[in-house]
């Protein structure tokens, strides 16, 4: 393994630069359209997205939490305000009944579907009409690479639990 450096170098530099902007310019646009169209905070909107695209609509609240890197007990806070909108139901697992099984609604399909234009009009607009699909597939590529790195020694609020 090799030694941490003592400076990053100009280019590691800048790009931690620019990967922090673009984070910061990017996220109030896209939270202003999900607020604006669908009433749903970012992480809300990743917790119906991520349902929406599971098998039957459904996940076990810690693959959900694991999946959108956030503490178990705040996504239960924000599972609880979503099932008040009726947007999702929370129960039982039929498997583990020590888990529970969020599952989306027909209401929680319908903010998405809702959402779902402008959102893709928001993220194209801001990120991806800039590139080229080259360098969308380099900026997966890359930040996917970075994301294994990461979650090899994540916080305890975004480690994922062994099965």
């Amino acid at each position: 393994m090799s030694a941490t450096p003592s400076a990053l170098t100009p280019t590691q530099l800048g790009a931690y630069f620019a990967f922090t902007e673009v984070g910061s310019l990017l996220r109030p646009a896209v939270e202003q359209q999900l607020r604006d169209a669908g009433g749903l905070s970012s992480v809300q909107f990743q917790l119906l997205a991520r349902l929406g695209d599971s098998a039957e609509g459904q996940q076990r609240m810690t693959d959900l939490a694991d999946g959108v890197v956030y503490s178990r007990s705040g996504l239960t806070y924000q599972a609880q305000l979503l099932e008040q909108r009726g947007l999702i139901s929370r129960g039982p697992s039929p498997d583990d009944e020590r888990s529970t099984v969020v599952t989306l609604t027909d209401a929680g399909r319908d903010v998405l579907a809702a959402v779902f234009p402008g959102h893709i009009a928001t993220v194209y607009g801001l990120l991806f009409s800039a590139i080229t699909d080259e360098d969308a597939s380099d900026l997966a590529r890359i930040l996917g690479r970075v994301s294994e790195h990461l979650r090899a020694a994540p916080p305890r609020s975004a480690s994922r639990r062994r099965k």
